[in-house]
């Protein structure tokens, strides 16, 4: 790892907190409320609220894990606890088939793992959309390992820790350092910088806590993988905003590659109302052709913010934080985006994640 980035929700993050602005602290407390409704009673996160009709009313595993963030850094270990726990009994309900694939290779995508299911009977949501997202398995054994080294562990009993080294060996198994995956953005499949950093993330942590047995091969295949693709994101893609994962939570770059991510972003992807995740993307893209009208996507200014924070950068970190303020909307909510260049955001507002990395964005930017 690269231990000159700051480390998450530090001593000093909460006590600049306790003394901010009551404002500050407002916002907080309206964000985290509105995540709050966002909640089933099993613990997962929807990514939007219940009566979209745009399919977001499921729970997504990435989802869920970045959602939780907002209330791991207000000391809400009870919603984090629950979560988590939900998301490892998600994993138990269909422990045969990923038993199955840690021994053989998974040759259509319906035998990964899936990475959206229903909030309340944990059950897969099975059609072909591209689900084979190892991030997805890479936040999660990430955050596991996290929490265990910061004494806040979210492992029960010894079926958790058997789910756990399960989760290890299949992601070693699919050989996730050149297994084209579809990436964050559940798109076409590619070999992607932030999927294989994640998962490269997850098992140096897991090899720093030192219960789980990790393959150092695995880890020396990833990390060469990727150090072959960065800057890129992929064969197809310069840069996109999934790079930032990188940096936070992951810190698994050097600070000038860091540095390079960013002002690469920042010069081709930054906008005012969001960040585009990459160039010529079609999805609510206002022109009809789809072309070069991309939408903003609002918590890729809060992303921006942490990661400037991170590098030392207050000056570009309170700016960005200030331009995710902007994308607030009247009725206080965060949106998934803007439609290009307009104060229009599209229907799933408000999103779980933007609301969540607000949050986080919040507690790491200085007053």
């Amino acid at each position: 790892m690269y231990p000159t980035i700051t480390p998450t929700v530090t001593t000093e993050i909460k006590r600049n907190m306790a003394t901010s602005p009551l404002s500050k602290k407002a916002r907080i407390k309206q964000h985290l409320d509105t995540l709050r409704s966002l909640r089933t009673k099993r613990g997962l996160f929807r990514a939007s609220h219940n009566e979209v009709a745009t399919g977001y009313d499921k729970a997504w595993l990435r989802d869920n894990a970045y959602e939780a963030l907002a209330f791991e850094y207000a000391g809400e270990w009870n919603i984090v606890e629950k979560t988590y726990h939900t998301l490892l009994d998600i994993f138990d309900t269909h422990i045969d088939k990923i038993n199955w694939a840690t021994t053989n290779k998974p040759f259509e995508t319906w035998q990964y793992i899936h990475a959206r299911y229903n909030p309340e009977t944990l059950e897969e949501f099975w059609e072909e959309w591209g689900n084979k997202q190892h991030d997805a398995i890479g936040v999660i054994l990430y955050k596991l390992a996290e929490f265990e080294q910061n004494g806040h562990s979210m492992l029960r009993n010894r079926q958790d820790r058997r789910t756990v080294q399960t989760l290890i060996y299949y992601i070693t198994n699919v050989e996730y350092w050149h297994d084209a995956d579809n990436g964050m953005w559940e798109e076409a499949e590619e070999v992607h910088a932030s999927s294989v950093g994640a998962v490269l993330a997850a098992l140096k942590k897991w090899q720093e806590v030192g219960t789980m047995d990790v393959d150092q091969d695995a880890i020396d295949r990833g990390q060469a993988a990727l150090d072959a693709l960065l800057p890129r994101e992929s064969e197809t893609k310069f840069t996109d905003l999934a790079l930032l994962s990188l940096i936070y939570p992951y810190n698994v770059v050097s600070i000038d590659m860091a540095h390079q991510i960013v002002d690469n972003l920042v010069y081709n992807l930054a906008k005012d109302r969001g960040v585009l995740r990459y160039k010529l993307d079609r999805y609510y893209n206002k022109n009809d052709d789809g072309y070069s009208e991309e939408a903003e996507w609002c918590f890729g200014l809060s992303w921006l913010a942490i990661c400037y924070q991170r590098l030392g950068d207050a000056k570009n970190a309170r700016k960005y934080l200030d331009k995710a303020t902007a994308t607030i909307t009247k009725d206080g909510r965060i949106p998934e985006l803007y439609y290009n260049h307009t104060d229009e955001p599209n229907e799933n507002t408000p999103l779980g994640w933007s609301e969540s990395m607000y949050v986080a964005a919040l507690y790491e930017v200085r007053s």
